[in-house]
Order: structure tokens, then C-alpha cells, then sequence
């Protein structure tokens, strides 16, 4: 089953996607998956009869990185560094995004100004469904601005600045029972491309994942807390999965970065796709200089 956040004739509303028609229900979408049932829908409304909205507005959105591929081409790009650091081995590591800053099928995604090494980023993510169960997966696009991430995890802290502008979700949250046939040894065989302006950019089997699903969720849920509707995204697939990778093993910017007015489609085999428009968001006013402070000299203070 597909469910679909939209708005129709003035109004956002969810429902249920099938042969090309959407059937609307009386129930927000995180209350469905909170409760783990789907009401009865309504009388159809042709599919382009809507706008598509992101399929859900997550309290969370943890982003893995589960594929091996991907961290060596992307370690390579932003640091000069290879291989796989060995800590990668030890358990399945996530940073938290910005749940604020969710787009659409269909939307503008703005890149901050001040950044040129714009780039896309693959994934399948999925939905935490009662008892840190999956409800679901959808699509992920986690956008990065490379430039801006590159500096700022000098300060071995982030990514911050370069990450926290976008990320697209959509077209529609698919139920698990639906990708149950693809399950192999508990990892989903889909198969995941990447185009920019119609032309292929990437391609992977979203198998190629270090960890499954469930085991990101529970790792998640350790020493804290999770709770249905929370979105975990699986990491970026490798063989270009993002522009990133590719430029760390072709040693140069081919393909080149995103740029105003490109089209990025991302389309995983049993979920359907997902299309943005790229475009440069407003000017910002530079900071105003730091203070600078010697530590020796601040320890020192502190003893008089």
C-alpha cells in the first residue's frame, strides 16, 4: 500500500495511492502510523488532480552511512583520506538532519548561496512504525553542500551548515508488507538510480548495505529513545549514489556539481521516484570576526 500526503482543492490531506488515483482518508498520516492501521478511504481523486507533498513531516530524520562504497569515494573527496576508517565496522554510525527543512516530489530545493560543490545524495529511507517496528520506506534525497561540509568538519564536529538546509522525501510512504518479496537474508535487493537532467548518474542495489533496517533502528533506539514516525535514512548508495563519491575516485569534479536549474531524479525499484529542482537560495551576510582567545594565555588568567 502507498500513502500519500497532498493538497487538493485548498486543502493537505493523506490518503491511499493506487492505479492512478488517490484515495483520501480522515486521519493525518503520523496518527496512521502511530496506530499502525489505515482508515477507510474515501472516493478516489485522480492522481494529477493533486500536488504531492512530502509523505511526512518527522518529529527525527537520522541519516546512517551504511555502505562501504560510499564512505571510501566520499572519505577520499572531502579529506584526501582512504579506505574505510575500522571504526566503521563497529556499529552502524548516523547523524540527525533537519526535520524543518523537508521537501516534495516535485519542489525547489534552495542550496545555500555560498556554496558551489552542490550535490545529491541516493537513499531509501525508512519509517519507524509502534514498538520501533517498520511502518514503511520512502525516498530520501539528503542534499550537501560538499564545500561548506568540507570545512566544517575540520572541527571534527557536524556535518552542520552543510546539510541542514534540505532533504527531500517522497513520493509516498510504501507499507513494508510490499517490499517484503524483495527481503534476502533480511536486506531489501531494490535497485536504486540517479539521474540529473535525464541522464544516469548512479546505480545500486540497495542489498549492498552493512546493516539491515532493523538492526540501524534498535541501534538507535539504545540508551534512548525512538518513536513511530521517526525516519532513518539508510545511508547513500555507492557507484553513484552522489556526485561526491565519483570525484574522490576520478580525482576531478566528473560529473560536476549541481547547478541552478538541474533536475535530479531518484527513482528505487518498488517505491516509484522522486524529482527536485535545484536552485540557489538568497545572499547571507558574512559573520563577524571571531574572538580569538589563547588558551594558554586564558589558563594562565585563571590562576590570578
Amino acid at each position: 500500500m502507498r500513502i500519500a500526503r497532498f493538497r487538493h482543492e485548498g486543502r493537505i490531506r493523506s490518503g491511499v495511492v493506487e492505479d492512478g488515483v488517490v484515495r483520501p482518508f480522515e486521519a493525518d498520516i503520523r496518527t496512521v502510523i502511530e496506530v499502525g492501521d489505515i482508515p477507510e478511504p474515501q472516493a478516489p481523486v485522480p492522481l494529477e488532480q493533486v500536488r504531492l507533498l512530502a509523505p511526512l513531516q518527522p518529529a527525527s530524520l537520522r541519516d546512517f552511512v551504511a555502505f562501504e562504497e560510499h564512505v571510501e569515494g566520499v572519505r577520499r573527496s572531502i579529506d584526501g583520506s582512504g579506505g574505510v576508517p575500522e571504526a566503521w565496522y563497529d556499529a552502524p554510525t548516523f547523524y540527525f538532519t533537519n526535520p524543518h527543512r523537508i521537501y516534495g516530489p516535485g519542489d525547489e530545493v534552495p542550496f545555500p548561496a555560498r556554496s558551489v560543490n552542490r550535490d545529491y545524495e541516493l537513499e531509501v529511507a525508512a519509517v519507524a512504525g509502534p514498538g520501533g517496528s517498520i511502518f514503511g520506506y520512502t525516498i530520501l534525497n539528503d542534499w550537501s553542500a560538499r564545500d561548506l561540509q568540507k570545512r566544517e568538519m575540520q572541527v571534527n564536529l557536524g556535518p552542520a551548515k552543510g546539510k541542514d538546509f534540505a532533504s527531500s522525501l517522497g513520493p509516498w510512504i510504501v507499507t513494508a508488507d510490499e517490499l517484503d518479496p524483495f527481503k534476502r537474508d533480511g536486506f531489501l535487493e531494490l535497485w536504486c538510480t540517479a539521474e540529473v537532467n535525464g541522464t544516469e548518474i548512479g546505480r545500486d542495489l540497495l542489498g549492498n548495505m552493512g546493516w539491515t533496517f532493523e538492526t540501524m533502528i534498535a541501534y538507535a533506539a539504545r540508551d534512548s529513545r525512538i518513536v513511530a514516525g521517526d525516519v532513518f535514512g539508510s545511508g547513500t548508495v555507492g557507484n553513484g549514489g552522489c556526485l561526491a563519491e565519483l570525484w574522490g575516485r576520478h580525482g576531478r569534479q566528473d560529473p560536476p556539481p549541481l547547478r541552478a536549474g538541474d533536475v535530479v531524479t531518484l527513482t528505487v525499484e518498488g517505491i516509484g521516484s522522486l524529482t527536485n529542482t535545484v536552485v540557489t537560495g538568497p545572499d547571507t551576510e558574512d559573520l563577524p570576526p571571531v574572538r580569538r582567545r589563547d588558551p594558554a594565555r586564558a589558563r594562565a588568567e585563571r590562576q590570578h
